[in-house]
């Protein structure tokens, strides 16, 4: 019996018993149903996670911080720890996968903007390079090339501007376009004996960030040699990086997926690393085990149908005892008894899984509707960015299912295969 005669015969004992197969099948159908809707449920859930996610940073830059020991009452520095200092760029720049090390420092004092009639104020920071483009930050206008008595400033530094003359009853002016303007900073420091003393310093906006919902929104960048100017006004000490340090470091790695090992060796310097990267594994793990919680439940259906495929095909075992006894007179081997017994179980079992399987991921297109519709109103009412997908059936969960749920067909089928596979011939074509 060659391979295409099986599998005639195999179709054709099937369509002699439409009603048993389909009602056979119907478990089938269930439980690979609830398997592609379930996970399917679970990716969804993960990819409004990673978008919402999205947000939270650069995944491909690490923050560096010093580790520090105890404080010196005397003198107010730290004792112990390992602080960032040139050394640190030349030893972090050096690990496989670093594209960057740049060091940064925030203002010490008090920084008052004034743009004509309007005053603000917001944080100065300090960066390492004349490419702010090596933060992962991009430009709304401008660019963001730092030159000397330049700066880049944050999607959300004009929101910070108001009007000290602005008389009661009077709209308040709406935020300026500080792109292109001259800034005028009035640095503030105080003396031990608490005089104010002021410096006057203008700077030219060249660029202003795209918004990033991070600390960038709210940072003047100016290079770190001006910076480190402005802070030795203030402090009134000459700046000595080998001995203070940096505030922190950003790190630029190449590729996603070194990120992690190259923040544990940043870890293992001896140093503080952050990077959101971890985070965002930590719950991709979250789901994946949701993921496979969801497929459990659906697997319970499966199983509970696989019983019903073994006592179906048991069943038609004592229907087709005779059958088998003929089979065998004419010359069918056990191997062929046992290959059209298996087949037809395993048919039921890939006819189960290819009704669950466009039953399973119709159920998640209405879903989608439902839910999405239902989200939309909830996140309009928080402000809060609506989910683009409830329920996401990838292309691999489909076919996995089928061939499971053929799987399942198959091995159900075993038992009762082997015992028509067995039959002696003689008492077959005796039984009544």
């Amino acid at each position: 019996m060659g391979i295409l005669d099986l599998v005639t015969l195999i179709v054709e004992n099937l369509a002699r018993r439409k009603g048993r197969v389909a009602l056979t099948a119907v478990g089938v159908i269930i439980g690979t149903a609830a398997v592609v809707l379930l996970v399917s449920l679970g990716v969804g859930l993960q990819q409004n996670a990673a978008d919402q996610l999205g947000g939270i940073g650069d995944l491909t830059k690490i923050q560096v911080y010093p580790t520090y020991g105890e404080f010196d009452p005397n003198t107010g520095q730290p004792i112990g720890g390992t602080m960032l200092t040139d050394q640190t760029i030349a030893d972090i720049g050096a690990l496989p996968g670093v594209t960057a090390v740049i060091p940064q420092d925030y203002f010490q004092g008090y920084a008052q903007i004034k743009l004509d009639r309007l005053e603000g104020g917001s944080q100065m920071l300090g960066v390492g390079t004349n490419d702010l483009g090596q933060l992962g930050v991009k430009a709304q206008q401008g660019s963001l090339e730092l030159k000397r008595g330049t700066a880049v400033v944050g999607a959300m530094v004009s929101q910070s501007f108001y009007d000290p003359r602005l008389r009661p009853g009077q709209d308040p002016p709406p935020p300026p376009d500080l792109y292109d303007k001259q800034l005028v900073l009035n640095l503030v420091k105080y003396t031990p004996d608490g005089q104010e003393v002021r410096k006057t310093v203008r700077l030219k906006v060249g660029g202003v960030l795209a918004e990033a919902r991070d600390e960038p929104d709210w940072s003047i960048y100016i290079p770190l040699d001006e910076l480190t100017g402005y802070n030795t006004w203030v402090t009134g000490q000459r700046i000595d990086r080998n001995k203070v340090g940096y505030n922190n470091m950003i790190v630029r790695v190449a590729d996603l997926d070194q990120v992690l090992d190259v923040t544990e060796q940043i870890t293992n310097l001896g140093y503080q690393a952050y990077t959101p990267q971890s985070f965002v594994q930590g719950i991709n793990g979250f789901y994946l085990i949701l993921q496979i919680i969801f497929g459990g439940v659906g697997a319970i259906a499966l199983l509970v149908a696989a019983i019903g495929i073994a006592n179906t095909m048991a069943m038609a075992i004592l229907e087709r005892t005779r059958e088998i006894g003929l089979m065998k007179a004419v010359g069918a081997t056990n191997q062929h008894v046992l290959g059209v017994f298996l087949g037809e179980s395993a048919g039921i079992g890939f006819l189960g899984g290819l009704g669950g399987v466009a039953l399973g991921w119709g159920l998640g297109q209405v879903a989608n509707v439902f839910v999405l519709s239902y989200l939309a109103g909830q996140s309009a009412e928080t402000g809060a960015p609506p989910p683009t997908v409830a329920v996401s059936t990838p292309l691999w969960l489909p076919i996995f299912a089928l061939i499971f749920a053929t799987i399942i067909g198959l091995i159900s089928g075993l038992y009762p295969a082997l015992s028509a596979a067995t039959l002696s011939p003689i008492k077959a074509l005796k039984y009544e």
